[in-house]
């Protein structure tokens, strides 16, 4: 059995380390965690990876946040991933730092990330993992919080919820999206 991991974000210098590419943080871990490493893919970085005969193909689209949709549905078709085998990591602003929410399927809840994967793939009934980055900035300067690097404060908190997400990702694959969350949505 496959399963398609996609952090979200943005490529470029000027987006490393930011809270909008939480998504490309916690693939980067999970490569890590497996001794695996990206190498360029069409519309993405891809890494292959083995759990207990399963193969996981971790991808950090190239695409940029706005057109992930491209990347998911290439490399859903490329390796005959079923979406019920598809496993999204975004970034969001409504849960405080840190706070991990996994759902099997749902809206796009504002996320450019996930309208373009819910334009292309032309459904709603993947699985995301929402991380919290927080809202700890003033009326008008949502952008720049987003597209802003963590602080020294945020990345100790943030470091040991990657390694629970890393933990989380191979339980979905392993037991299911539904044991999942009632693993780790409440952590």
């Amino acid at each position: 059995m496959k399963y398609l991991i996609a952090g979200l974000g943005n490529i470029g210098d000027e987006y490393a380390d930011t809270r909008h590419n939480i998504g490309f943080t916690a693939v980067d871990a999970l490569a890590t965690n497996f001794k695996s490493a990206f190498e360029v893919g069409r519309l993405a970085a891809v890494a292959r990876m083995s759990l207990k005969g399963r193969t996981l193909v971790a991808i950090k689209p190239s695409t940029y946040m706005n057109l992930s949709g491209k990347a998911i549905r290439y490399w859903m078709q490329k390796e005959d991933i079923p979406k019920e085998n598809i496993l999204v990591i975004v970034d969001d602003l409504a849960l405080p730092l840190g706070a991990l929410r996994l759902k099997s399927k749902g809206s796009d809840g504002g996320h450019n990330g996930l309208i373009s994967i819910i334009e292309t793939i032309e459904t709603t009934e993947f699985s995301r993992l929402r991380i919290g980055i927080g809202n700890d900035f003033a009326k008008g300067y949502q952008v720049d919080y987003v597209l802003g690097r963590w602080s020294a404060d945020e990345t100790k908190i943030l470091i040991p919820r990657i390694e629970i997400t890393v933990d989380l990702i191979k339980s979905f694959v392993l037991a299911g999206a539904e044991r999942t969350m009632n693993l780790f949505n409440k952590r």
